[in-house]
């Protein structure tokens, strides 16, 4: 995560100029306040995620096309439909 810098801003500024607040946030961690208080904090995406010590996996089609497949039938029988009683 990057250095602990905190921003401030109070959540009428919030309000005012949400793009703003949101670079700061790429910077580092945005304290909102309400009343003089602080209430929520901003960051980015990508520090949530080190905080809570996830990282990002492979995509989806790397995951698929990792996986041994050989000999798993693919083939679907036909769908002939069902009796639905009136």
């Amino acid at each position: 995560m990057k250095t602990p810098i905190q921003t401030v801003f109070t959540a009428r500024q919030y309000n005012q100029d949400a793009s703003g607040v949101k670079r700061a946030a790429s910077a580092g961690p945005v304290v909102i306040t309400e009343r003089g208080r602080p209430a929520h904090v901003l960051m980015s995406w990508a520090d949530f995620r080190q905080l809570l010590g996830t990282q990002a996996g492979p995509s989806l089609v790397d995951f698929l096309s990792g996986l041994d497949l050989d000999g798993l039938e693919l083939e679907r029988a036909r769908d002939t439909g069902r009796d639905t009683p009136f």
